[in-house]
C-alpha cells in the first residue's frame, strides 16, 4: 500500500537526510516555516523545518524498499508505532502542502489577539510578564498595560512578542 510515513532525523540534518533521501530516489517531503531565531536581542526569522528531526518519506509495502532509509546519512530511524511503521494521513501532507507560499514556507496563521486579551510576552526585556491586549495597530504591533509595582504602563510591542495565556 502507497502511503507516507514519518522519519525520525537526527537533530538539526532535517535537509541531509532529505538530500540524501532524495539521491535515492526517494520521495521526501519536509515542510519548511520562518522560524524566528533571537541574537543579542534581536529577532530573525530564517527557513527551518516545521518539524524539527522529523520529515516525511512517500512508500510502497511491496515495492520500495525500506532498508537503506535506516543507514541514509542524516536520518536516525524510521518512526514506529509498536511493530508497525508511523503511517501519516495522506490529507495531513496535501493540507501542508497547499499552505505553502511561492518560496515553499507554510504561511503560518497570524496571531490574532483582541482588546482585552491576557497575553504572556515571550522575548525581549519584559519576557515572562502578562499583560492585557489595550489597543492594536496595523503593523503588526500592540499597545499592553503591564501591571508593575501595583500600577499599570502603557508599553508596545510586536505581536510575535507575545503568547495567548492558556487558562
Amino acid at each position: 500500500m502507497d502511503a507516507w510515513y514519518l522519519i525520525q532525523t537526527k537533530p538539526r540534518q532535517e535537509m541531509l537526510a532529505k538530500e540524501n533521501l532524495q539521491r535515492q530516489e526517494y520521495n521526501v517531503y519536509l515542510p519548511l516555516a520562518s522560524i524566528r531565531h533571537r541574537k543579542r536581542g534581536k529577532s530573525y526569522y530564517l527557513p527551518g523545518p516545521m518539524f524539527p528531526l522529523y520529515l516525511f518519506v512517500y512508500l510502497n509495502d511491496g515495492i520500495d524498499d525500506w532498508g537503506p532509509i535506516r543507514s541514509t546519512i542524516g536520518v536516525s530511524k524510521l518512526v514506529y508505532f509498536g511493530k508497525t511503521p508511523a503511517r501519516v494521513p495522506s490529507g495531513l501532507i496535501e493540507t501542508l502542502r497547499g499552505r505553502e507560499d511561492a518560496e515553499g514556507l507554510q504561511i503560518m496563521p497570524d496571531k490574532n489577539f483582541n482588546v482585552g486579551d491576557r497575553v504572556l510576552i515571550s522575548q525581549g526585556m519584559f519576557e515572562g510578564y502578562e499583560a492585557i491586549i489595550h489597543a492594536k495597530s496595523e503593523q503588526k504591533r500592540s499597545l499592553l498595560l503591564l501591571s508593575l509595582i501595583e500600577s499599570f504602563i502603557k508599553i508596545e510591542l510586536d505581536r510575535h512578542s507575545l503568547d495567548h495565556i492558556k487558562d
